[in-house]
């Protein structure tokens, strides 16, 4: 006989008495992981609970003893549990119970008991109807859950009327549900990568070009300036389409851009974006056909759409298909443009352009979100003499384009190749990317 059995057939012969006389004997068999913490957590603890560094131990290792003491109970009260919650400070562990019998057992195991009407089984039941008749929930009803401090479903509600037709649809009464006015308006938190799917509106699909400070960018045709996007939540900040094709979505807050691209499967880094030269091989993502390459065939290219025609294009023989527009382009760890459209498929091969991605960033004045790539690096002696003809300050995280001049050190300088920036890119550093004027 397992110790688990044997402390079943403790609860039926003894009753909650013999339970509590047991808890301390049985409550060994099959612990739950004891929480550990290290420094990082203790340091944000302390920061976001307004707690000192001991007081955010104290009570880590209090909650690792409570998660312990849950678990015991749980199984242990079986139908009469309730449920279990810390109080409002953190310093004491409740257990609801739905009969006095058990009130001891609780109290042995180091708990406060708090006798309620329903268990958490019960509780748990009601939401049950809820979440079947999920699809039926009115937008102005945000969510619902299982309240055990108050031993009661409840129903977040912009609109009181309409979460108590959909709680009645659902099969519950007024007594089964507690509805709260709530402002809530949730939204998933999406990690921005490049190639990942977005929605635009009503449902139309493209996808992530880069990561930028705020947002990412996009294909113009995606969608026009102030339109809404899902998956991540966000706003088109500026689109131009036709003429251009290119867009920056300006996300919501909580969602996080990363100087990644989808591989399908895996990711690969963004290290910048150094313009790769004709004949360079070149890979990009989407959403519908994942990971594609092939090379580079012509710069500034111009394509005509139904819509209108493009100019200023790169012209490769990489494939891809609808839902891919808007998705990255890199050689190696360096961003070169968004997908913008062309023809054939990924069966039969074809001729897609892309919108290169420094003039989207120098447009609309974006920086590049990237990782810590190695920069291009050079032997040749810093250059010191100097003119300066009166142009922009070179600095890093700018997007550059072919032909910018900067200034560093009093020094003029001319853009060779079109990049953005990084920390030890500076011109006499990079003297493949600037030349002196």
């Amino acid at each position: 006989m397992t110790r688990r059995t044997v402390a079943a057939a403790a609860v039926a012969l003894l009753g909650a008495a013999g339970l509590a006389a047991a808890l301390t004997t049985t409550a060994t068999a099959d612990p739950p992981p004891t929480l550990t913490a290290n420094g990082g957590m203790v340091a944000a603890l302390a920061r976001d609970l307004n707690l000192t560094t001991e007081q955010a131990r104290a009570r880590i290792d209090r909650e690792a003893t409570a998660a312990r003491t849950e678990s015991t109970l749980k199984t242990r009260l079986g139908p009469d549990f309730a449920g279990a919650w810390m109080n409002a400070d953190g310093t004491e562990l409740v257990v609801g119970v739905t009969t006095a019998s058990q009130i001891q057992a609780v109290e042995a195991a180091g708990a406060r008991p708090e006798v309620v009407g329903r268990s958490l089984a019960d509780l748990d039941a009601l939401k049950v109807k809820l979440d079947r008749n999920a699809r039926s929930a009115p937008k102005s009803v945000p969510g619902w859950y299982v309240d055990t401090p108050t031993n009661a479903v409840v129903v977040l509600a912009r609109d009181v009327a309409d979460a108590k037709a959909f709680a009645r649809a659902s099969g519950l009464g007024e007594e089964d549900v507690r509805i709260e006015r709530s402002a809530e308006r949730p939204r998933p938190l999406i990690d921005v990568i490049g190639g990942n799917a977005y929605y635009i509106g009503s449902g139309s699909r493209c996808s992530v070009g880069f990561a930028v400070d705020g947002g990412f960018v996009t294909a113009g045709h995606c969608g026009r300036t102030g339109a809404s996007t899902t998956q991540p939540s966000g706003t088109f900040a500026g689109s131009s389409f036709p003429g251009n094709d290119y867009a920056w979505v300006r996300t919501a807050a909580g969602n996080t851009g990363r100087p990644l691209v989808n591989r399908y499967p895996g990711t690969v880094p963004v290290a910048g974006s150094t313009e790769a030269p004709v004949g360079a091989s070149v890979c990009r993502s989407g959403s519908t056909t994942g990971w594609r390459c092939g090379t580079i065939q012509q710069k500034n290219a111009s394509v005509t759409y139904p819509e209108g025609t493009i100019t200023g294009l790169t012209r490769t023989n990489a494939c891809a298909e609808p839902g891919d527009s808007g998705g990255s382009w890199l050689t190696g760890d360096q961003a070169q443009g968004v997908t913008s459209g062309g023809s054939g498929n990924c069966t039969s091969g074809g001729t897609i352009y892309f919108q290169p991605v420094n003039e989207i960033l120098q447009v609309y004045g974006l920086r590049l979100v990237v990782s810590g790539g190695t920069p291009p690096t050079s032997t040749t002696s810093p250059t010191t003499t100097t003119t300066d003809p009166g142009q922009t300050t070179w600095q890093p995280g700018v997007a550059y384009a072919t032909g910018s001049l900067v200034t560093y050190g009093g020094v003029g300088y001319r853009c060779l190749q079109g990049h953005t920036s990084q920390p030890g890119w500076d011109p006499p550093a990079v003297p493949a990317l600037w030349q002196r004027v």
